[in-house]
């Protein structure tokens, strides 16, 4: 029985791209290679490089507008570590929502001057800061878009003359947004794009070559622009994978069709949450996550129950972070409202039980 996959990530993806990437594992494009051999200099790949980079362009509306888009390894954790290198001259502005978003901050601090604009730290990040003032003369402001770990979202973006950079691992394609207020994007694949091993930078090219320190060549942006994120052999499944998922998006309505069912999951979710007496969540509700959703029971006596329901309804992946605990349900694009639906009913009967 296939699970109704709520892991935070790696995650689910859609079936329909599982089962091409699965084909080509066996046979690409009938070259009689697998995906998983085949040159990174071949023209299939290269082909494969070129499109990956234009549907994300086409999806997020930046076409001919001055950004480029990058397939990196490292992960998340190493652009936090690239943005700094890269950016950072004198000072610096970040806003503290998160895990990762604190290691971010932890990385810059190398660089230069790190101003902490605003923090939810104290409240165990469980709300997104507002009614900040933002310093001048910032070289950039860093922020974290969705937070997985704590399942907030940044439903509005600071208005700033600096340039501002976001980390959208866990939200990329998930929401229509002006996606030109931002400079810098930056996405690990396994939240909601494609599995593990590659991560997306967008960067509008000319906020780049402005700092005089000298940048190692597999850390420079300008690198990767100029090598076409060839400049070291690529992760070419993960990039390949993440090629289909991009495709399926366009083919299934693009970012908005995408928003509009991540919407209605939410809704359901969270209803639940809080009308049913046996459950909290965690975060403000003003900031709920529509992608990843955070809650406890209130009556923790109920958890062994809880958990063989929801592991008996096929559920996966739902137990939360430890540094907050109770449950976590990550509502990806590929996640079904029926998957939702299923969960919502597991809740709906324990409360009927108790």
């Amino acid at each position: 029985m296939k699970k109704h996959n709520f892991s935070a990530g790696p995650c689910i993806l859609p079936q329909d791209v599982f089962k091409e990437a699965s084909q080509a594992i066996l046979d690409f494009n009938d070259s009689g290679l697998s995906i998983l051999e085949i040159s990174h200099r071949s023209k299939d790949f290269v082909d494969v490089m070129e499109e990956s980079r234009n549907l994300v362009l086409e999806l997020l509306n930046l076409e001919g507008k001055g950004y480029k888009v990058l397939f990196l390894q490292g992960g998340a954790s190493l652009q936090f570590l690239m943005v700094a290198y890269n950016l950072l001259e004198k000072k610096a502005g970040y806003l503290n929502t998160g895990t990762w978003s604190d290691k971010a901050i932890k990385e810059a601090k190398h660089f230069g001057e790190v101003i902490e604009v605003a923090s939810s730290k104290e409240k165990n990040f469980n709300y997104i800061p507002k009614g900040y003032t933002i310093p001048e003369q910032l070289d950039y402001l860093h922020c974290t878009s969705n937070n997985t770990i704590f399942g907030t979202q940044m439903k509005t973006f600071p208005v700033t003359s600096a340039p501002l950079i976001c980390d959208m691992s866990s939200e990329i394609f998930s929401r229509t947004l002006d996606f030109t207020k931002f400079d810098l994007i930056y996405a690990g694949a396994q939240k909601n794009m494609g599995p593990a091993g590659t991560t997306m930078v967008v960067v509008k090219e000319d906020i780049l070559g402005k700092v005089s320190r000298h940048i190692p060549s597999m850390l420079d942006y300008q690198t990767h622009i100029g090598k076409a994120s060839m400049f070291n052999t690529p992760p070419v499944f993960a990039v390949y994978t993440s090629m289909l998922t991009l495709r399926w998006i366009k083919e299934n309505g693009g970012v908005a069709a995408m928003e509009e069912q991540n919407e209605k999951k939410a809704k359901l979710l969270y209803s639940e949450i809080d009308l049913n007496p046996l459950f909290k969540g965690f975060s403000a509700t003003e900031d709920r996550s529509n992608m990843n959703a955070t809650f406890s029971l209130i009556e923790e006596d109920l958890k062994e129950t809880f958990d063989a329901m929801w592991k008996d309804a096929g559920i996966n992946g739902l137990n939360g972070h430890r540094s907050v605990g109770g449950y976590r349900a990550s509502m990806y694009n590929a996640l079904s409202l029926n998957s939702v639906a299923a969960l919502v009913d597991v809740m709906s009967d324990l409360e009927r039980k108790a």
